[in-house]
């Protein structure tokens, strides 16, 4: 298997190698490409540091490219790549709206994985982690709506993002006033309930994305989904507090039982222990965190429950490599 990463240098883009080598994916030849600017730097895989290349106009040779280097790029190019003979994992928003690229969260789509024609898409990394909690809830009492407010890691923004908000914070402890560049306003000591594009109807693209990729992951468009997206100053994994409303009864001693069973999701819910999901404790974990399950005040068959989850790994590298890793199996 010849497999390129395209966007290696990038915060997600360094991921996928660490999951490639942690999860010894079978590979005969990695290939990593960037931008001019970042190509000749040498990344670290499996003992050796490989070259990264600037990203040549056309096909690509290799079998598998995972790509991760902005829309732009996969608008213009994935298409080349798969005509070329690969299979394309993409990692942007560019394609995950068209109806006939699979958008895929394994352990709740994975049929989709083999209706491709070339092409795969990631989901955004809020939807993915969301995903992982509310699928297998879903499945067992029938969700009927969703509320959602998430608590978004710098990281989201990529590694120019975590850097600034570093650099951000040290200035603001020694007393000068943070800036801001990769957000709307400065990150440390606050919380910015802004990300991405304002739409019509009020709604941030973020906040969107959440609704419109939910619905196509389930394929169920009569889910009710509304989200708040917020970004806070902490540096990986993203938080989600969730309210769902179902058509079935449901305890929250049933509820931990089904989310158990459920593949890439770690219930920790022991609130007298001070045991519940943190980005502290998520952060560079593959599966997801899950707890504060109680049942909901609001909603008579309801459930609210706070999940958290590594957005550079499952909401990205992870998910990316295991749709690869699903793909090489087989139907």
């Amino acid at each position: 298997m010849r497999v390129a990463v395209v966007g290696a240098t990038g915060a997600v883009g360094r991921e996928i190698l660490k999951v490639l080598e942690a999860r010894n994916f079978p590979l005969s030849e990695l290939r990593l490409y960037a931008s001019f600017r970042s190509a000749g730097a040498r990344l670290p895989f499996r003992g050796e540091e490989v070259p990264v290349e600037p990203l040549p106009e056309g096909p690509l040779p290799v079998d598998l490219v995972l790509a991760s280097a902005g829309g732009a790029v996969s608008k213009a190019w994935a298409p080349v790549w798969a005509e070329g003979g690969a299979l394309v994992v993409d990692n942007s928003s560019a394609w995950r709206y068209e109806p006939w690229v699979p958008l895929v969260v394994p352990e709740v789509n994975r049929e989709r994985i083999f209706e491709h024609r070339g092409l795969i898409a990631n989901p955004n990394c809020t939807t993915a982690i969301l995903a992982m909690a509310l699928w297998p809830l879903h499945r067992a009492f029938r969700a009927r709506r969703v509320i959602v407010a998430t608590y978004q890691a710098a990281s989201g923004a990529g590694a120019k993002a975590m850097e600034e908000l570093l650099r951000e914070t040290h200035r603001f402890l020694h007393g000068e006033t943070p800036k801001a560049e990769a957000f709307a306003h400065p990150l440390p000591f606050n919380v910015i309930p802004h990300i991405d594009a304002f739409q019509e109807n009020g709604y941030t693209r973020e906040e969107m994305k959440v609704v419109w990729e939910t619905h196509k992951i389930f394929g169920d468009d009569s889910l009710k989904v509304s989200a708040t997206a917020v970004r806070v100053p902490t540096l990986r994994a993203h938080a989600e507090a969730v309210s769902v409303e179902f058509e079935r009864p449901v305890t929250p001693e049933e509820a931990r039982e089904v989310l158990r069973e459920a593949p890439g999701v770690e219930v920790v819910d022991e609130p007298e222990a001070k045991r519940y999901p943190m980005p502290l404790t998520a952060s560079g974990k593959w599966d997801v965190e899950v707890g504060r399950i109680r049942k909901s005040l609001a909603f008579e068959n309801g459930l609210d429950f706070f999940v958290v989850g590594d957005q550079l790994l499952k909401g990205a590298a992870l998910n990316a490599v295991q749709i690869a890793e699903e793909w090489l199996k087989g139907a």
